[in-house]
């Protein structure tokens, strides 16, 4: 196991969550905090172009925690590998899995942070060029994409293949997409280089699931199951299917207290 590449994966949270912080903290000073009031209270968005609303639909705030449970999960293996032959299938096959997604969406994630900060986000002034220009790093460091997927194939051998994907059925239990999601990273790995980006994200994202019912409220395991797992969903951030309750609910998550 590489524990540097586990430090990298830490690090690779830090632009997204901070870009994330800075579009909340923006809407609050620029008094957009009656929106929430409205969103949470009124159960509706009074404006379609106001920026609570923007920033919630455009940075997926569920993507952003499941991240977070997903790394936990992982130095939690980390942890308990030595003793636990288990965990440490698991986190040897899923530490190439959680840097391939957690590094290559970052840099999504805080362009989308700067374009709801406008102009503001764009200059130098403003802390978001500094992420941006960072955000790439930790996907290129400790091995590229590419090669982050051969590593997952190297490592998906049957045996280890089997024992974190029950694993991981065991912790999304009850989610939905589980099942058909399993089904596709089997075929998808066993296709071999062609398939295996498509596998890796995959997997990522049942893990992902995995992580968020074991860790978050059911009803956030659940949206997100829903939107990664069964649901389409586009390429860019805020093309989930999500109600205005459940926006509602994940803005509150994402709130400082």
């Amino acid at each position: 196991m590489n524990t540097v590449t586990l430090w990298v994966l830490l690090s690779a949270l830090m632009p997204r969550d901070k870009a994330r912080d800075r579009v909340i903290l923006d809407a609050l000073k620029r008094g957009d905090g009656n929106v929430l009031a409205a969103l949470l209270i009124d159960g509706h968005v009074p404006a379609p172009n106001v920026r609570f609303a923007l920033a919630l639909m455009l940075l997926d705030n569920e993507e952003a925690e499941a991240a977070i449970a997903l790394v936990m999960r992982l130095c939690r293996s980390f942890d308990l590998a030595a003793a636990d032959q288990a965990e440490a299938a698991r986190a040897r096959l899923l530490t190439p899995v959680i840097k391939f997604w957690i590094c290559k969406r970052a840099p999504a994630f805080v362009y989308e942070a700067m374009e709801c900060l406008g102009g503001n986000g764009y200059v130098e002034e403003s802390l978001l060029p500094r992420l941006y220009r960072e955000a790439p790093v930790n996907a290129i460091w400790e091995g590229s994409g590419n090669v982050m997927a051969l590593d997952v194939l190297r490592a998906a051998t049957p045996e280890t293949l089997r024992t974190v994907l029950d694993a991981l059925a065991v912790d999304a239990e009850g989610l939905p997409g589980v099942r058909e999601t399993r089904a596709l990273i089997m075929e998808a790995l066993a296709a071999g280089e062609t398939r295996a980006r498509f596998g890796v994200e995959r997997l990522a994202l049942l893990a992902a699931a995995a992580a968020l019912r074991v860790s978050a409220p059911a009803a956030v395991a659940e949206l997100f199951a829903r939107t990664r797992l069964v649901a389409p969903h586009g390429a860019m951030l805020g093309t989930s299917d999500i109600s205005v309750a459940e926006r509602a609910e994940l803005l509150a998550r994402a709130l400082p207290v």
